[in-house]
């Protein structure tokens, strides 16, 4: 009798070392997954405005004729209904956040539109993983927003930025290198703003003086 129980428990044991090696892995693989490290630059890309009549994929080319990610550099591609968040960085800090628009996750939207408003120079942007056009075409224009929003729609950017959770916003200094780690889960407006305002003073201490308006 005693030889069963003990047993039973030693199978108990050993679920229970298995169950935490794997927590420990997922959390593990999630501190690496979650957005570019700080000191990286943001990758290259360009896609169709929301509101704009372009259609087709992101474009991640670093280098001409790259195949499934463009005949052109990314940073190259320029238009009236482009977002390329290489000539974002190269006027400023940046905030981009990336999302899908579903749940509470776009509310992050209207929390940069507000701060756009009392950080000019710094360049607020965003880019829909995925999702129907007429649908965030929809969004954009019930939230006023005038901040550019982008929309991926194969999803490319989900592996090329790490993208770990919704929304996930990125702050990098002028020129494209990451500030600090992104965040991964929905700020309020008070932590935001705090994180703009961080990436602004870093931005100038490292000698980025940028225009007063």
């Amino acid at each position: 009798m005693s030889r069963p129980r003990y047993a039973r428990y030693a199978g108990l044991l050993g679920f229970v070392a298995i169950v935490v090696v794997v927590i420990t892995t997922v959390l593990a693989k999630s501190d690496v997954a979650g957005g570019i490290a700080p000191g990286e630059k943001l990758p290259p890309f360009a896609v169709p405005l929301a509101l704009g009549n372009l259609q087709g994929a992101a474009n991640t080319a670093t280098r001409p004729h790259q195949g499934s990610a463009g005949d052109v550099p990314a940073c190259d591609v320029h238009g009236a209904d482009v977002l390329n968040v290489c000539r974002l960085y190269q006027q400023g800090p940046v905030v981009l956040a990336l999302f899908v628009d579903e749940g509470s996750c776009p509310a992050v939207l209207s929390e940069m539109q507000t701060l756009s408003r009392s950080f000019p120079q710094v360049r607020f942007a965003a880019v829909s993983i995925k999702g129907e056009r007429s649908q965030l075409r929809r969004l954009v224009r019930s939230r006023r927003l005038t901040l550019p929003v982008g929309i991926d729609e194969e999803g490319t950017l989900a592996s090329l930025y790490k993208v770990f959770s919704c929304p996930q916003v990125d702050f990098a200094y002028p020129g494209g290198v990451q500030q600090s780690k992104a965040l991964l889960q929905a700020p309020s407006l008070a932590g935001l703003r705090a994180r703009v305002s961080e990436l602004l003073s870093a931005s100038r201490a490292r000698g980025w003086r940028g225009s007063s308006a």
